[in-house]
C-alpha cells in the first residue's frame, strides 16, 4: 500500500491527485492538523510499503530519521515539492520501489522523476532489480561494476532467465566450475546411514546486439555478435531465418508479413577455484569481486549471490509436529547440503499434511507455498529412501522425497530425506525455464507502447522480432540485449528461434506490432511452444483499434476484422467469411486489403457487401495509422477508390446502422438513434 502525507493544500491537492489516479493501492494520511507530522510519518512508515511525501526533502529526512531500520526492510520514500515538479526517489530506490514510484507520481503530476541511484543514472542494471534475490557485498560490488576495473568474475551453474547483466561482467571461465566439489558426496552424506524404516506415528510423515553496440545477431547468419560471449545469460544459439523474395508485404500495423552445473555439496567452494578469496594473503587465481548465480553456499568475500528459483522442500511430520521443528530441520538440511534458503521456492507434502499446523506454520515462516499431493502420486515417484511407515499411514512409501521431487518436476533430489523426532525433509532442484514474453507493439506510435510491454522489452536478455520493428523500439532496450532480427516473410523462423532460446533458459521478447496476437507473431510461436517454458502474452493497440479511434467510433457495436491476403488463407474460404460478415449486418475491418500484386481481392470484398448494403455506407480508410505519413478519410461503400488503398492501409466499412456525424463515422450502441 501507497501511503500519501501532505502538509500544505497543494500537497493535499496532489494526494488526491494520485488517490484518484491509483483506486485502491493508496492510503491518504491526515495532514498534520489532528496529530504531529512526525506522528503522522511515523505511523505510515510503519504501515506501508511505499510512500509519497508532499514535503521538501529535508524535512523529510528529518521526520523519516528516527525510523529507519535498514536498506532491506525500509519502504521506498519519494517526495514532491509544493509545485510539483519534481518528484524525488529519496530512500529504497532498488528494493523500496522509489525509483519506480517516482516514475508513477511524475506520470499522474506531470512532474519530473529525480533518481539518483548509481546505477540507473548510468543505465546499467543493478544486481538488486533482477528477479532474484541479491545477497552479499551488493555496495562494494556494485561500485567495481560502476567503475569497470578491477573485472567482475560471473559464475553460474546453469541458465536461468534473467535480464541483461552490466557489461562489466566478465564471464568465469569454465575451468572454476569444475573445481566446485561434486553434489554426490553431499546427497549420500545427508542419506540415512542405515535402512528407512520409517517412524513411528509420523504418517512419514517425518518423512546483438548489445544495445551499446553497433553489431546485431540477424538469424541465418553466422558466429556470434559481440554480446554472445558464451555465459549462461548470453548464449549464442543457430539462427534461422533471413529475407524472402518480394512478395505480400504484410500490415505493418500487425507483422503479418505473410510474404515474404555443478550442484551443492556439503564442502564449502570458493569462487575461481584454489585461488585465494578476497581478503586473502594473494595468489594468481585471486577474484577480488564475483556474482554468483547459484542456489548453493560458496564461500564469500567481496561477493553478490543471485539465488535462482530452484529448490524445493518436502516435508513430512508426526501429528502435533511444531513449526519450530520443522524449520529447525529443513534448515539443518539445506546447510548440510549447502545449498541456499532462499532459493527455496515452496514446501511440499502429501494430502493428508495440507492442514497440519506446524508444517502450514512452516511454510509461512520460509514465506513459500505448501503445495500438497494425493498419496497416490507420492507412490508413483520412484526415492532412494521409501518407508513403511508412511505407507501404511498415509499410502504412500514416502512424503518428504517424492513431495519434493513432485514439486520440481523433471528435476533431481539434491539432499536425500533426514529426519528429526517428529519431521522429515528433503530437498529437489527444478530444471530452469526459460521465459518468452511475446509482445505487442502497437501501430507505431511511441506513446502507444505500453509500459507492460516497454517493462518486458527492459526484462529481456534475447530480444527477437522483424527488423523494421525492431528499430522502432531498439532505444528501449536495456544495455547488452541480444538481438536476433530478420526481414519480411521469417515469421515462422523468428518464432522457432525464440522459442529455442526460451528453451536454452533465456528472457526473450518476440516482438510484433499492434496487438502480437492478431494477425501477428503469437500464433506461430505459440504452436511451436510446449509447456517446458513460461510464456508472457503483453498485449497492443492494434491497427484496427488505432483506425478506428482516428475515424470516430466506427467499432460501436458488433464487428469483425478479415484480412484479404491469401497467403496464408486461400480465397474462397477469405470471401466466405466476408459473405458472412455481410449477412449478419458486422462492421468490418479489412487488414492487408491491397498490394502491387494483389489489386482485386479488396473490389470483390467490396462488392459482396454492397449487395447487403447501401451505397452510402460510411467507410474509414487510415493509412499508417499513428505514424508520420498517417492520412485518415472517410467516405463512402460506392465512393472509395480502391486505387487509393495500400497495404499500410485498414479499411473499415460500416454496418447499416453506421452513420457520418460530423465528418466522423459513427456506429451506435443500439440500432436506434436517438432522436435530436
Amino acid at each position: 500500500m501507497i501511503g500519501l502525507i501532505s502538509a500544505t493544500a497543494a500537497g493535499r491537492a496532489g494526494c488526491e491527485r494520485l488517490a484518484a489516479a491509483w483506486p485502491g493501492r493508496t492510503v491518504l494520511y491526515d495532514d498534520g492538523g489532528a496529530r504531529p507530522l512526525r506522528e503522522v510519518v511515523g505511523a505510515a512508515f510503519a504501515e506501508c510499503d511505499r510512500l509519497v511525501l508532499f514535503l521538501a526533502t529535508g524535512a523529510a529526512v528529518r521526520l523519516l530519521a528516527p525510523h529507519l531500520r535498514g536498506k532491506a526492510e525500509d519502504p521506498g520514500v519519494v517526495t514532491v515539492d509544493e509545485a510539483h515538479r519534481y518528484a524525488v526517489a529519496l530512500l529504497g530506490g532498488h528494493g523500496g520501489g522509489a525509483n519506480s514510484l517516482a516514475a508513477a507520481v511524475s506520470s499522474v503530476l506531470g512532474a519530473e522523476p529525480v533518481v539518483t541511484t548509481a546505477t540507473d543514472a548510468v543505465g546499467a542494471t543493478a544486481l538488486d532489480t533482477l528477479p532474484y534475490p541479491a545477497e552479499g557485498a551488493l555496495p562494494a560490488v556494485t561500485r567495481a561494476l560502476l567503475d569497470g576495473t578491477p573485472p567482475v568474475a560471473f559464475h553460474t551453474d546453469t541458465i536461468w532467465p534473467l535480464p541483461p547483466l552490466p557489461a562489466a561482467l566478465v564471464p568465469a571461465p569454465p575451468a572454476a566450475a569444475k573445481k566446485l566439489p561434486p553434489q554426490e558426496s553431499a546427497t549420500r552424506k545427508n542419506a540415512s546411514p542405515e535402512p528407512d524404516q520409517g517412524h513411528p506415528g509420523e504418517d512419514d510423515s517425518p518423512k546483438t546486439a548489445a544495445t551499446g553496440g553497433n553489431e546485431t545477431a540477424r538469424p541465418g547468419g553466422a558466429g556470434r555478435t559481440p554480446a554472445q560471449t558464451g555465459t549462461a545469460n548470453d548464449q549464442a544459439h543457430p539462427a534461422t531465418g533471413g529475407n524472402s523474395p518480394e512478395a505480400d508485404r504484410g500490415h505493418p500495423g500487425e507483422d503479418d508479413s505473410p510474404k515474404t552445473a555443478a550442484t551443492g555439496g556439503s564442502e564449502t567452494a570458493r569462487p575461481g577455484g584454489a585461488g585465494r578469496m578476497p581478503g586473502g594473503t594473494g595468489t594468481e587465481d585471486e577474484e577480488p569481486y564475483a556474482v554468483w548465480l547459484t542456489d548453493r553456499t560458496v564461500a564469500a568475500g567481496n561477493t553478490v549471490f543471485l539465488r535462482p528459483p530452484s529448490l524445493t522442500v518436502g516435508v513430512g511430520g508426526s501429528r502435533g509436529v511444531t513449526r519450530e521443528e520443522v524449520v529447525t530441520l529443513v534448515r539443518s538440511t539445506l546447510a548440510e547440503a549447502g545449498l541456499a534458503e532462499r532459493s527455496v521456492t515452496a514446501l511440499a507434502t502429501v494430502d493428508a499434511k495440507a492442514a497440519e499446523p506446524g508444517i502450514v506454520a512452516a511454510a509461512a515462516a520460509f514465506g513459500v507455498p505448501l503445495l500438497t499431493y494425493p498419496a497416490d502420486t507420492l507412490a508413483a515417484i520412484p526415492v532412494p529412501n521409501p518407508s513403511a511407515a508412511p505407507l501404511a499411514a498415509v499410502g504412500t512409501a514416502s512424503v518428504a522425497e517424492a513431495a519434493a521431487l513432485a514439486a520440481a518436476p523433471g528435476g533431481e533430489l539434491v539432499a536425500e530425506k533426514r529426519k528429526s523426532a517428529m519431521a522429515t525433509a528433503a530437498v529437489a532442484r527444478r530444471r530452469p525455464r526459460g521465459r518468452l514474453a511475446v509482445v505487442g507493439l502497437g501501430p507505431g506510435a511511441r506513446d502507444l507502447v505500453t509500459p507492460r510491454a516497454v517493462a518486458e522489452l527492459r526484462r529481456a536478455s534475447v530480444l527477437v522480432g522483424l527488423d523494421q520493428y525492431v528499430d522502432q523500439i531498439r532505444d528501449l532496450l536495456a544495455p547488452g540485449t541480444r538481438v536476433l532480427e530478420s526481414g519480411l516473410g521469417a515469421e515462422e523462423e523468428r518464432a522457432r528461434t525464440a522459442v529455442a532460446e526460451a528453451r536454452a533458459g533465456h528472457a526473450v521478447a518476440l516482438i510484433g506490432s499492434g496487438d502480437a496476437g492478431v494477425y501477428a507473431m503469437a500464433s506461430p510461436a505459440l504452436a511451436e511452444a510446449a509447456d517446458d517454458i513460461d510464456v508472457v502474452g503483453v498485449p497492443g493497440v492494434t491497427a484496427a483499434l488505432a483506425a478506428a479511434a482516428l475515424l470516430g467510433a466506427p467499432l460501436g457495436h458488433d464487428h469483425v476484422s478479415i484480412s484479404l491476403s491469401d497467403l496464408h488463407t486461400p480465397w474462397d474460404v477469405i470471401e466466405r467469411r466476408v459473405r458472412a460478415a455481410a449477412e449478419a449486418d458486422l462492421v468490418v475491418t479489412f487488414y492487408n486489403p491491397r498490394s502491387r500484386g494483389r489489386d482485386w481481392q479488396l473490389p470483390k470484398a467490396l462488392s459482396i457487401l454492397a449487395g447487403h448494403r447501401a451505397p452510402d455506407t460510411p467507410v474509414g480508410v487510415v493509412h499508417a495509422a499513428s505514424r508520420p505519413d498517417e492520412r485518415v478519410a472517410v467516405t463512402t461503400l460506392a465512393g472509395l477508390d480502391p486505387a487509393t488503398v495500400d497495404m499500410v492501409t485498414v479499411v473499415t466499412v460500416g454496418n447499416t446502422a453506421s452513420r457520418t456525424v460530423a465528418g466522423r463515422m459513427v456506429t451506435p450502441r443500439g440500432y436506434r438513434w436517438q432522436a435530436p
